[in-house]
């Protein structure tokens, strides 16, 4: 058992830079260990005689632990100390990181990214949940849009870095390079981020620990993971297994919300998700990360099919997106501190909704430079919504729930980017009229391309209703 007093007096030397550094590092690697293995799959196939489908899991365990975990160990956090546990989380990624380069056989590696996927949840949770005891409150939005730049240069950075590592030193180094960075992190923030402090080592915590909502992490755990597997598997087409995962989905969600009316300490307190400010919040935030996927699902497609570009093309192009986020991160969390979250929030919205209408409307008409211009709008406004929104909720939050509802706030997001997945693959098949998109002709692609971005236009229009009636509902 780790003894509280030597927790707190762990850190040799405490600032706001290197603390946020190391909630950076966090966010980054997290990032990068999603990104970075998709690139090794087919190598991985070949390395292990596995099927495609086999080889997906190695992506799929990750993905399912984040998704399934993250509420969960972010009330965890609330509970034991959010510094601790962030520290045991990068500890638990960077060892099983290390497993995973060692991995003698796929389902080995499949495990081991698995227990990699815990450690991710740890991070992501609690990045932001330890922004409210690092910085000032007038400097929140900053640190929120340096961590929205450090996830995207992570995304970015994983399919370049893991194709070069792949082919210089073999697919083992993706997770060395995991495992090394996760080290470094894990040094950042024993060094760097402040002692728990308040509820998380009080006595009367430490009885609510022994109360820990076991049946309602179960619940919740087996409900997300029965959802992201309906939406992944199949790569977007609903067969039977998938309606089935779904309606076990409906099932414990319904027994979720049962069982947290009941218990004496649940994992969410159902009045949570009536707050005025975190319920349109994390509606909002699914529907634009939903928004988001329809540009790494669709675009793709139609720049190959549509617009003739090779390989080579098509990847710098889809590179626009990422790169523009990453320096747009924290000067958009710059311009929340200066104007005020709830505004940005509608700027961010109103920005992307802009975005949407320019990617159905202007690449069909100016082919690449279209394209790249509806990014180049489309991208900032998620950025400055992503800062400002992650702004306005962890503003008041009681600090014995930051965990909880910044894991709530990563889920949010997390489930609208498998959705969208799902959902904007199959508009965008529908629209070009057959389930082979890679054989359809380019005229067909690029109408599907403008129906899925008008239906995407239709999603943040909802998003900014939501904004509007949440604004209204405060005020009254």
């Amino acid at each position: 058992m780790v003894d509280i007093a030597e927790t707190r007096a762990a850190p040799l030397r405490h600032s706001t830079a290197g603390a946020l550094a190391g909630l950076s590092l966090a966010m980054l690697v997290s990032s990068l260990g999603t990104s970075i293995a998709n690139v090794a799959l087919p190598t991985l196939s070949a390395a292990f005689a596995a099927s495609f489908p086999a080889v997906q899991w190695v992506v799929l365990a990750y993905l399912l632990a984040i998704t399934a975990l993250i509420v969960s160990v972010g009330h965890l956090g609330d509970v034991v100390g959010r510094r601790l546990l962030l520290i045991a989380g990068l500890t638990l990624f960077s060892a099983a990181s290390f497993a995973a380069a060692l991995a003698p056989s796929l389902a080995m590696l499949i495990a081991a990214r698995a227990v990699q996927g815990l450690g991710a949840a740890v991070m992501m949770a609690l990045t932001i949940a330890l922004v409210g005891e690092t910085v000032p409150k007038q400097r929140t939005g900053s640190a929120m849009g340096l961590l929205g730049t450090m996830s995207a240069i992570g995304t970015a950075l994983g399919p370049s870095l893991g194709g070069v590592l792949i082919a210089a030193f073999g697919w083992r180094s993706i997770f060395l390079v995991n495992a090394a960075l996760g080290a470094v992190a894990l040094l950042a923030a024993w060094c760097f981020l402040p002692g728990d402090k308040g509820p998380g080592i009080d006595r009367a915590e430490a009885k609510g620990a022994a109360r820990f909502d076991m049946l309602g992490t179960l619940l919740l755990a087996a409900t997300l993971a029965a959802y992201a597997l309906a939406m992944t598997m199949g790569r977007g087409h609903m067969g039977g297994l998938n309606m089935a995962l779904l309606g076990g989905a409906v099932v414990g969600a319904v027994l979720f919300v049962v069982a947290e009316a009941k218990v004496a300490s649940p994992l969410v307190k159902l009045a949570l998700l009536r707050d005025p400010v975190l319920a349109p919040s994390l509606a909002m935030n699914a529907l634009v990360s939903t928004v988001m996927m329809a540009t790494l699902v669709v675009g793709p497609f139609f720049l190959s099919r549509a617009l003739g570009l090779g390989d080579a093309a098509t990847g710098a192009v889809m590179s626009i997106g990422p790169v523009v986020s990453a320096f747009c991160g924290i000067i958009a969390g710059r311009v929340v501190d200066r104007l005020g979250a709830a505004a940005m929030v509608m700027a961010g919205l109103v920005l992307m909704v802009a975005g949407c209408v320019a990617l159905a409307v202007l690449p069909g008409v100016f082919g690449v430079v279209g394209y790249a211009a509806a990014i180049i709008l489309l991208t900032p406004g998620y950025q400055l919504f992503q800062a400002a929104n992650n702004t306005a909720v962890m503003a008041d939050v009681d600090r014995s729930e930051r965990g909880v509802v910044s894991g709530m706030l990563s889920l949010s997001r997390n489930l609208g980017l498998v959705t969208g997945t799902a959902v904007m693959g199959a508009v965008f098949a529908f629209a070009v009229g057959t389930k082979d998109v890679a054989t359809a002709a380019p005229a067909a692609v690029a109408g599907g391309m403008g129906f899925t971005f008008a239906a995407a236009t239709g999603l943040v229009a909802l998003a900014v209703a939501i904004a509007v009636a949440g604004r209204r509902g405060r005020i009254a």
